[in-house]
């Protein structure tokens, strides 16, 4: 073969493969750039402990910008499915929010940390609300109401200047934006991970191998819950 016919060829199949490693951060979602945030690869720059990061709380939240709703949830998991970088949520039968995710391809989790690596509060990685440097108690305070109150009820008296209709977001003053692909978000977040849903399906009580889910679900109101594994294809964090 001659050179430059070898050459030709390598190129042709550079051109080929490359496609293929280019990241579902880079594929869906375009650049668009959150104002007040910067875009980072959960591979390489996702800083907390994958099995301590629910369990401090996150916010989910799914719909569109006609309605969305959000919900705090302390169930989750993240790492690899399917040769996609992944995060699971977990929601019950009876949650207003699932009623948003089984009509939706994406939903975003959100974190409201505002606590640097050695526990202390820190201005570079604090949020804001309502144009004031959210404190400790100003999270916990968005993490409860939305872990405690339903978007079917909301607070009927908050008012907001945002397009969408979210009455728990209006309720605590919050702002709700939307990526390039329609998903909401809170501009209040500190970080913003969106995921495209690649499964859906409630747990089947068939599989329970040990008393654990059997002694959760033996008496709780909220009904069995569903999983929801997400393609990561953009995240944010200040």
């Amino acid at each position: 073969m001659k050179k430059s016919s070898f050459v030709t060829a390598i190129l042709a199949a550079m051109m080929m493969i490359a496609p293929s490693k280019m990241s579902a951060q880079e594929e869906d979602g375009g650049e668009y750039q959150p104002s007040g945030f910067k875009k980072f690869s959960v591979e390489e720059a996702f800083e907390d402990n994958g099995f301590q990061w629910f369990r401090d709380a996150q916010l989910l939240c799914a719909g569109n910008k006609e309605k969305s709703n959000a919900m705090t949830i302390g169930w989750g998991g993240i790492g690899t499915l399917w040769r996609k970088t992944a995060l699971t949520v977990y929601v019950a039968e009876k949650r207003y929010t699932k009623e948003f995710l089984d009509n939706s391809a994406y939903f975003t989790v959100m974190s409201f940390d505002v606590k640097d690596s050695k526990g202390r509060s820190s201005e570079s990685h604090q949020a804001r609300l309502d144009g004031r440097v959210v404190t400790e108690l100003d999270a916990v305070k968005v993490l409860n109401y939305m872990g405690t109150k339903s978007g079917r009820d909301g607070d009927r008296s908050a008012t907001s200047g945002d397009a969408c209709p979210d009455k728990k977001a209006q309720a605590l003053g919050l702002h709700t934006a939307f990526t390039a692909n329609g998903t909401p978000y809170y501009t209040e977040a500190t970080m913003v991970i969106e995921c495209k849903i690649m499964y859906a399906a409630p747990f089947d009580p068939q599989g329970f191998k040990s008393d654990a889910p059997k002694q959760m679900y033996a008496n709780f109101p909220a009904g069995i819950h569903s999983m929801y594994i997400g393609e990561v294809v953009n995240a944010w964090k200040k």
